[in-house]
């Protein structure tokens, strides 16, 4: 069965079991009727994810791949922050009429910084150290900028990429790992979306970098269930699991900014049905 299915299933019961409610606490979120948004929460959530095993995808309900890959494009690989330039509608919330976002996500990716090297944006600088420095220490990316935060319609929720290449006995390619660190997250709309982005975002840098794929290691700070979604995570958790699909990435392409969607695909992707009409809190 699939690995990621047991991650997901584990956390969401330590959640449920062992976390702490906020309920009558004062919380910003709120629902479409005005009402408070309380939570049950756990601090300090760590998954570990194996990307040289299976795709972390689970089955338990289809996660929309083309569509969580177009909004990771939208923010690493266009560097925007108008949502008229994205597929879905998760951001629609959050744009003001023009459909920005404010300084958020792509906005900052976009950035240029004074390096030794030149003047280059944090992905560029990834990628550059990737393929030049592999064994750096310092190759990360950081969208949480203090100054810009009364700039943003949302502060950023995973806000942080830290990338660490190892190598594997036997193998004559670099490996690539990553931590995804993030201050919050709605663990039924959001958990699988996040995981699912940022596992295709390490197979395109391996890829462009001659690299192959390790460990995806995810950091939630605060990983909560809303009040209102806890019975269709206890319905959910409680479905038949299936094994991993396999992914596909298009071998052809090579340079970061050619890829889309169109290019990946799962295979032998075996799901439950899925949530309809999840509440927000906005």
């Amino acid at each position: 069965m699939s690995k990621a299915d047991e991650i997901f299933v584990a956390m969401c019961q330590d959640i449920i079991n062992n976390g702490v409610s906020t309920e009558g606490e004062k919380v910003r979120p709120k629902w479409e009727d005005g009402t408070s948004a309380y939570t049950i929460k756990k601090f300090g959530v760590v998954n570990r994810y194996d990307l040289s095993k299976e795709f972390p995808a689970i089955t338990l309900r289809r996660t929309a791949i083309k569509s969580c890959t177009n909004e990771m494009l939208w923010i690493w690989q266009q560097k925007s922050n108008n949502i008229h330039d994205l597929k879905s509608t998760v951001w629609d919330e959050w744009a003001d009429e023009n459909g920005s976002i404010g300084k958020a996500y792509g906005y900052q990716m976009g950035v240029k910084h004074q390096y030794k090297e030149g003047m280059m944006d944090q992905v560029d600088r990834v990628i550059y150290d990737l393929k030049n420095n592999p064994f750096s220490r310092r190759i990360m990316t950081n969208i949480y900028v203090h100054q810009d935060l009364h700039e943003m319609n949302l502060y950023p929720c995973a806000y942080s990429m830290t990338f660490n290449v190892t190598t594997r006995p036997g193998s004559d390619k670099l490996v690539l790992n990553a931590i995804l660190n993030q201050r919050s997250q709605d663990v039924l709309a959001a958990n699988n979306w996040n995981v699912c982005q940022y596992a295709v975002l390490m197979h395109m840098l391996a890829q462009v970098c001659d690299m192959e794929v390790g460990e995806l290691v995810h950091v939630i700070a605060d990983a909560h269930i809303y009040d209102r979604h806890i019975p269709l995570v206890q319905e959910l958790i409680s479905r038949e699991q299936h094994p991993a699909p396999t992914f596909w990435l298009n071998p052809d392409i090579k340079d970061f900014y050619k890829f889309t969607e169109d290019d990946i695909r799962l295979d032998n992707y075996v799901t439950g049905p899925q949530i309809k009409n999840i509440p927000i809190a906005v």
